[in-house]
């Protein structure tokens, strides 16, 4: 009965690469009564004294259970309470995956191909969406009929979210570790090279910066420290600029405007398109537009910048809480209802999170919970290195976690359902593919 169920949370787990391009609720779903099941089988099974003694799952344990303590001197403590909690469905994750669901290879081989396809079908979506362009109305549906509501960005298959940069420069990897593990594809170097030039393509176009940057870095760390895959590497990052500054050149969208206004503010540059009427075509129609200001204005004017007055406001509220932090998703809380904060923003509303995970931690669960995410990461790099898997496969897996912590940059909130299932996902697999070895 117990191998039964689960099966079928192994099921739910290796479909979560499908079920996060649908949105958050599935996967949510599948997290939280997997984790409570997995709760479930170590109680049950004679192994739960060892799996008590491992470093990983002791230090997952203090990380929730630190949540919890210093909620109690949270501003709104029934908030914070309730984020602390429900969080250990996420840290159940890699427990989970590593421990019960992708124990053998062959299971994990199903994931990392399941993860292949899904980002393969989003690469494809995101590119025709790319394609199907008019000056007037920006970017057109995708495969799936999707169209963003803002001008100049894709949202790909995953309705109005705004995230395809973000899914495939994470998981993109993975899908690469899939390649090189199977050996159908471990030889043939062109289908690397052009899985992940078009990674890199659409990183780029989805307008997320940040997807951009931090797969460019990937590659770049996987140039330097994956030898045998020297050559494949370098082509992929070749292949992908070219690319790129060819659809800069002839792609409307990067052409067929002027620019206005240029500023470091939200949709700070002001455009105007140029495009031809509907009630005659022989005439020029035109509309003014605001897009992402360039990052070049944002880093000029930091202070001034969304990301600037933000990140100013949290480091406030750490310096005024600096040891148990302000609470656990108590950010929009106080940045609303304390005017001290509320007038730091003094550009922009509140948002609900410091758009950085590290400053994340700082400003709601101070030096304690900091420090004890940094020990949490560092205990699972350790892991990874000290495995017994092959070293190229160790490689991507530490590059994994490289871009999901990398501090200077922006992120979405880790206690967020989509983006947290996403990252502690991302740590399963790496922490999986540190002890495969593909000889075996």
């Amino acid at each position: 009965m117990i191998n039964n169920i689960k099966n079928i949370f192994l099921f739910l787990f290796l479909i979560i690469p499908i079920t996060l391009i649908t949105g958050p609720a599935i996967p949510d779903l599948s997290i939280t009564f997997g984790g409570i099941f997995c709760l479930i089988w170590i109680i049950l099974k004679e192994e739960k004294k060892y799996l008590i003694q491992n470093s990983f799952i002791q230090i997952s344990i203090i990380f929730w259970l630190s949540l919890i303590i210093i909620s109690f001197y949270a501003f709104n403590k029934e908030k914070s309470f309730q984020e602390s909690i429900i969080f250990l469905r996420y840290l159940f994750i890699p427990i989970c995956c590593y421990y019960i669901f992708f124990t053998k290879n062959k299971i994990l081989n199903y994931l990392l191909l399941i993860t292949f396809i899904s980002v393969i079908f989003v690469l494809l979506d995101t590119m025709f969406q790319f394609f199907n362009y008019s000056s007037r109305d920006g970017f057109g549906e995708d495969l799936l009929g999707f169209k963003s509501n803002w001008y100049g960005r894709l949202t790909g298959p995953f309705g109005d979210e705004l995230i395809p940069g973000s899914y495939v420069s994470k998981f993109g990897l993975v899908g690469f570790a899939f390649l090189l593990i199977n050996k159908s594809f471990q030889k043939i170097n062109f289908i690397q090279v052009i899985y992940l030039s078009i990674i890199l393509v659409v990183s780029f176009v989805s307008g997320e910066r940040m997807a951009f940057a931090t797969f460019s870095l990937a590659l770049i760390m996987l140039f330097l420290f994956l030898n045998k895959k020297r050559i494949t590497i370098g082509l992929s990052i070749l292949i992908g600029l070219v690319l790129i500054f060819t659809l800069i050149k002839f792609h409307p969208f990067y052409n067929d405007y002027k620019v206005i206004e240029s500023n470091q503010y939200h949709q700070g540059l002001k455009i105007e398109k140029e495009f031809e009427c509907d009630y005659d075509e022989n005439k020029k129609c035109n509309k003014v537009i605001n897009i992402q200001p360039s990052f070049l204005e944002i880093i000029k004017n930091f202070k001034t910048s969304a990301y600037g007055e933000i990140y100013i406001l949290a480091f406030q509220m750490f310096k005024d809480n600096p040891i148990t932090g302000i609470g656990i998703n108590n950010f929009y809380y106080l940045c609303e209802n304390i005017n001290e904060y509320k007038k730091m923003m003094v550009n922009y509303n509140c948002t609900s999170h410091p758009h950085n995970t590290y400053i994340q931690w700082l400003t709601e669960g101070g030096l304690i919970i900091f420090f004890i995410f940094l020990i949490y990461l560092f205990i699972i790099c350790n892991f990874i290195i000290k495995n017994k898997g092959d070293k190229e496969l160790k490689i991507i897996a530490l590059v994994l976690i490289l871009i999901l912590f990398w501090p200077i940059m922006s992120t979405g909130s880790i206690i967020k359902n989509w983006y947290g299932i996403s990252v502690f996902f991302i740590i399963a697999i790496s922490m999986c593919l540190s002890r495969v070895k593909t000889n075996n």
